[in-house]
């Protein structure tokens, strides 16, 4: 019997995804799995899972052993969602925008649990980290955060990973960036860059 994952308070494969009133999302799913030889990355076929819960056991079963895995979801060059689940138990959401959810059924598998929005992003307050501000430098010429996205989840689940929620809500919300920049924005930071690259270009 699968296993149920423990899900936080806070609750390429290019499939299509149709919604109710017949429009196309394209999305690209995307495992990267942290065990004892290092990351490894694989690309997630999500269709015809029904629910969160066959989400997350088809996560733990591209590593049993992992002690952590992480997904990236990418939509429509719109929206992005991430899972992480911890020693295959522990499990924390994070979505780029509540849209996701009523535009598309896998935005509503992956984010319709989920009751506590993310902080928002015009309402950050924390003082950056070092090099947050080292990112910053690198970025003024980006345009300012899109006032329209509404984050969703555990805003802090890479904190651990050197992604802090300021960090993690400024990418998502950046106009000109897109949901696969951010995942290789990410994955560059946490270790797993050269990987998640491969992925893409297999």
């Amino acid at each position: 019997m699968a296993r149920r994952a423990r899900r936080s308070s806070r609750y390429r494969h290019s499939l299509k995804t149709k919604v109710a009133w017949g429009e196309i999302l394209s999305t690209f799913a995307a495992a990267v799995s942290r065990g004892k030889n290092g990351w490894t990355a694989s690309e997630l076929d999500l269709t015809g899972l029904a629910d969160i819960d066959e989400v997350v056991d088809a996560l733990r079963d591209v590593e049993p052993d992992a002690d952590m895995a992480l997904l990236f979801v990418e939509s429509d060059d719109q929206y992005l969602a991430i899972l992480r689940l911890d020693d295959g138990e522990d499990l924390r959401v994070f979505g780029s925008d509540s849209a996701f959810a009523e535009e598309s059924r896998i935005g509503s598998v992956l984010l319709g649990e989920i009751e506590a929005p993310a902080l928002e992003i015009d309402e950050l307050t924390s003082s950056p980290t070092e090099d947050e501000e080292e990112d910053e430098e690198e970025e003024d010429d980006r345009p300012s955060a899109d006032p329209d996205a509404d984050p969703v989840g555990d805003a802090e689940l890479l904190g651990d990973l050197g992604i802090s929620a300021n960090r993690l809500l400024g990418l998502c919300g950046k106009e000109g960036m897109l949901p696969s920049d951010v995942t290789a924005e990410i994955c560059q930071k946490i270790g797993c860059g050269d990987e998640m690259e491969e992925l893409r270009e297999a």
